[in-house]
């Protein structure tokens, strides 16, 4: 009988897996009612689409924030950016 012990780091990679598989889920299981005409322009959009469209991790979008580099609001344990502050950090990125 193999006995394997669990470090907190262990615990802590568990708990982001699960996090990140409930949010897929989530994402996954609520879809709008109506399908988003293409033409739309959303102002404000979720993490996950920032984070795919920036290519960043959690951690970089949650540093991001943190740091008031960009704006968003909390609504319900998401987060949504304001996407002209997106644009903005390309733009000043690129000087």
């Amino acid at each position: 009988m193999e006995i394997s012990l669990l470090t907190k780091e262990d615990l802590q990679e568990f708990r982001i897996q699960l996090l990140l598989d409930i949010e897929r889920i989530l994402d996954e299981k609520i879809q709008p009612a109506e399908p988003i005409p293409k033409d739309v322009n959303p102002e404000w959009i979720r993490s996950k689409s920032v984070r795919a469209f920036m290519n960043i991790s959690p951690a970089t979008l949650q540093n991001l924030r943190v740091t008031g580099k960009i704006k968003f609001k909390k609504i319900l344990g998401s987060y949504y950016y304001n996407l002209d502050d997106l644009k903005k950090l390309f733009e000043n990125e690129k000087r």
